[in-house]
């Protein structure tokens, strides 16, 4: 007869988003095969492509300006509003805290740092490329030419490539590059390609870039998605000295020293892998003496119990256990006080000096005190 519990959907849901007890073994990082290799020059020889077509004003320029004037924002207005906010998924900003988002929650349930380094290398790449072809290239937007049929170079400007279609591809496509199976890579490969393709699409109608911006765009994220491969040793690198740099903190933690105010800070991120139990950080949570003064208690009552063998245990060595586990708990010491004075060698001082003469001149009892004489 079998036992064994009948989960629900729902509860297959939650048990997979359970941290993973250790690292899995079958994660792999991609390889620069020979097709991705294949890939990648293709890519480039098209971006590349791209960039003498519109430095030379050929017909790509001119495909560029009709579409201008073709104004589709005004063709179908209906779209307006719906892509004003599907283009926000080409933005940087909200898009890679979004993914950084869920990459973080991969990286603590899979016990590893990669799904974020990768993500970080992806983007410093797209910082670098995207923004120097932009910065060098100075090109206009279609909102702001200036000069009819003209590649709009060199004038200023920083649309060319669209940095919303590459950062699309790019922040979108790392999670098909990061994922963990086959079926899931595919999947998540085709959603990149539609979100990518409908922000570059969006920024045309928009009127915010030309064709050849959405175009070089998308080449330009293409090019750092396959080229991420090479990278991975870079990135390993990075993840073993973060945990190498953990391992040394954790030493200095339990040796003591590291100051108690910044261990008991470090102490929750030290501890993310789930194997390092923090010691007893004095300051935190008793100090060192007070914990083990139960301890020393009890090893001084069984100390008692057993000084001399072969005597029976009764009332009278229980007493001396107990009064020698009392004295073995550390008590906090008190500072010394001034010598406490009787009460005769008090002498209450006044600002009108002493009021009451003392002891020896006070007149015996049943008598008057003498007045001093009066002239008269």
């Amino acid at each position: 007869m079998r036992t064994d519990q009948i989960l629900s959907r729902l509860e297959r849901v939650f048990a997979r988003l359970d941290r993973e007890p250790e690292r899995p073994a079958h994660l792999q990082t991609p390889q620069m095969s020979r097709h991705r290799v294949v890939l990648f020059g293709a890519t480039l020889a098209f971006y590349l492509a791209i960039v003498v077509a519109v430095l030379t004003t050929s017909w790509l320029v001119r495909l560029d300006w009709q579409v201008m004037f073709f104004r589709p924002y005004d063709q179908w207005p209906q779209l307006h509003a719906f892509l004003d906010y599907l283009v926000v998924l080409g933005q940087r900003g909200p898009t890679a805290v979004m993914v950084a988002a869920w990459l973080g929650w991969r990286s603590w349930r899979q016990h590893t740092l990669r799904p974020l380094i990768t993500l970080g290398v992806a983007l410093l790449l797209l910082n670098i490329t995207v923004g120097a072809v932009k910065l060098g290239l100075g090109r206009l937007g279609p909102h702001y030419a200036t000069t009819i049929g003209s590649a709009e170079l060199f004038a200023g400007g920083d649309i060319f490539p669209s940095g919303h279609t590459a950062n699309a591809v790019v922040t979108w496509g790392i999670l098909a590059y990061l994922a963990s199976t086959t079926v899931t890579r595919r999947v998540l490969s085709v959603v990149s390609a539609v979100v990518s393709l409908s922000v570059g699409a969006t920024t045309v109608y928009l009127g915010t870039h030309w064709v050849s911006d959405v175009l070089l765009g998308w080449s330009a994220g293409l090019l750092i998605m396959l080229a991420l491969p090479w990278f991975e040793p870079l990135i390993s690198g990075v993840e073993a000295w973060v945990f190498e740099r953990r391992e040394g903190m954790r030493r200095r933690v339990e040796a003591g020293t590291v100051p108690a105010p910044v261990a008991g800070a470090l102490v929750p991120l030290l501890s993310a892998g789930g194997k390092w139990q923090p010691p007893r950080i004095a300051g935190t949570g008793g100090s060192g003496a007070a914990a083990g003064a139960p301890a020393a208690a009890r090893a001084a009552g069984a100390a008692a119990g057993a000084a001399v063998p072969g005597q029976a245990t009764g009332p009278a060595s229980a007493q001396a256990g107990a009064a020698a586990a009392h004295a073995a708990v550390p008590r906090p010491a008190h500072h010394a006080g001034r010598a406490h004075l009787v009460r005769s060698e008090r002498v209450p001082a006044t600002p009108g000096g002493v009021r009451r003469p003392g002891h020896a001149e006070r007149a015996p009892a049943g008598r008057a005190a003498a007045r001093p004489a009066t002239n008269g």
